[in-house]
């Protein structure tokens, strides 16, 4: 049973965060206090919206309401999706008395949250993610995108969601490969701030990879857990709204992730990616001796407990994912730049900078 009053995480960011089991229930409720509004677009892809999208509408009046779908997966995540979107919108009748509720993965969350930021200069948005990885990335922080051939995300805006709603119950129904993938991104927070959190995740790592979310104790300790990575992420984004200095931190891992999976395609859990990055960032963090001999090691061992890869898949060329890096969005003055971890919870702050340019050279022995 859920309260009538959803209680919010106390976290130093400007909009509510809610975590619990059985919070989406209370969706309707919590959209008309921090975004009261004449209409509901409620988006979501045609994967999730089967499963979770219906009884969210059902919150909401139904002459006033209406759900939008896209295709599941990253190739949707376009300026073109973002213009059929936004034409159906208008289409509608939605202005700007509307609300958008996110209903889905890291995809629906910042294709959604770039919709909101754009129409009509601006509308709330409601953030609920449907994923492990976006519980814990992607719904908390304000960045929307799409991707383009260059890159990823590189077309977005900043715009911070009213609320955002995480009920771990809805990680009874997804995949486990897409359940493992979002463990990537709690090492992640692990290693960048929280060495407790790290061993934390570490433990239960090896029953998600076996059991998925039949683990045993799963919702409780899988609640805990997001919770956990949540506040990391949030403590961070307060310090630095606009990735202009800490923030950076929270790109460890992705500088090759993003090049990885732009050069297949996005073909690769964004997940698997990121453990794949995080990996070989920690080569490059020992090779230019920012970091002692043996955590690429201990990075690799968390995610394969994870069942996540740790190197590139066979037959990738290099020089592919070196010319990616490049296009990424952290790059600068035609070089690269890295997010580095120094030991397990400390990054390298590179005067105030907290991300290092590395040479070609270093990233192609790493990555081999």
């Amino acid at each position: 049973m859920t309260s009538a009053h959803p209680e919010p995480l106390q976290l130093p960011l400007p909009y509510p965060v809610y975590c619990r089991a059985g919070v989406r229930q209370t969706i309707g409720e919590i959209a008309r206090l921090v975004a009261p509004s004449h209409r509901v677009a409620v988006i979501s892809d045609s994967a999730v919206a089967p499963l979770h999208a219906a009884a969210i509408v059902a919150q909401f009046p139904a002459d006033s309401t209406r759900l939008f779908t896209v295709p599941p997966g990253e190739q949707v995540k376009t300026r073109a999706t973002w213009a059929e979107l936004t034409d159906a919108l208008l289409e509608w009748g939605a202005g700007r008395d509307t609300t958008v509720i996110a209903v889905g993965g890291g995809v629906v969350g910042d294709l959604a949250g770039f919709v909101a930021s754009t129409f009509m200069r601006g509308l709330p948005v409601v953030q609920v993610p449907t994923t492990l990885l976006a519980m814990v990335d992607a719904s908390v922080g304000g960045k929307t995108a799409v991707d383009t051939p260059f890159g990823k995300n590189l077309v977005g805006a900043f715009h911070n969601p009213a609320a955002v709603v995480i009920d771990p119950e809805v990680l009874n129904t997804l995949p486990e490969d897409v359940l493992r993938s979002g463990l990537a991104e709690m090492i992640k927070h692990g290693v960048i701030a929280d060495a407790p959190y790290f061993d934390a995740v570490l433990r239960f790592a090896d029953a998600v990879r076996d059991h998925g979310a039949s683990a045993p104790d799963f919702a409780a300790t899988i609640t805990t857990l997001v919770i956990g990575s949540v506040r990391i992420k949030a403590e961070v984004v307060a310090e630095d709204t606009r990735e202009g200095g800490l923030r950076q931190i929270l790109n460890f891992g992705h500088t090759i992730a993003h090049a990885v999976e732009r050069v297949l395609n996005f073909t690769l859990l964004h997940g698997d990616a990121v453990a794949i990055g995080m990996v070989a960032e920690a080569r490059i963090a020992e090779s230019i001796g920012l970091a002692g001999e043996g955590l690429s090691l201990a990075i690799a061992d968390a995610v394969e407990r994870a069942g996540l890869p740790s190197r590139l898949p066979a037959g990738v060329p290099l020089d592919d994912i070196i010319a990616a890096t490049h296009g990424d969005k952290k790059a600068r003055e035609g070089s690269a730049r890295y997010a580095l971890p120094r030991s397990i919870g400390e990054m390298e702050a590179a005067e105030g900078k907290w991300s290092v340019a590395v040479s070609d050279a270093v990233v192609k022995s790493a990555l081999s």
